[in-house]
């Protein structure tokens, strides 16, 4: 399966059209981790995200554990925050297959597809109403 089919998978990549899609995936690269790899610390500096496309994660963060599976997205909320930090710890539950994308390469997306900067600052907005309870 091409990446642009697995970025389709998750439903903040479902809303875009194919031509989109394909311009969105060139950057993002397949990863797997196995069971207990830690993917992401709280309090480091936000390399990129992952797309989780086969397997499971726990995040935690401020006490609350949270499992997250095939079409979640993790770690985009240090890309977006001043800071840059890390808020979670997000570590395998099982083996996973992940689409990573760098930080680098968010940017330029940011920039360059003003649909993929709404879809991601939304995402951040309910990844941080969640945690704080809000949401």
């Amino acid at each position: 399966m091409g990446v642009p089919d697995l970025l389709r998978r998750s439903p903040v990549f479902a809303r875009f059209d194919d031509e989109t899609l394909v311009r969105l995936s060139a950057p993002f690269s397949e990863v797997e981790f196995p069971a207990e790899h830690v993917l992401i610390e709280p309090r480091t500096p936000g390399s990129g995200l992952f797309v989780i496309c086969d397997g499971s994660v726990v995040a935690e963060a401020r006490g609350k554990q949270r499992e997250l599976g095939r079409g979640d997205v993790v770690g985009e909320i240090s890309l977006l925050e001043e800071d840059g930090l890390r808020r979670a710890r997000v570590v395998a539950k099982t083996p996973v297959t992940c689409l990573a994308l760098g930080r680098t390469d968010f940017e330029r997306l940011l920039s360059a597809e003003p649909e993929f900067a709404d879809a991601m600052r939304q995402l951040a907005r309910e990844q941080l109403a969640e945690r704080e309870g809000s949401g």
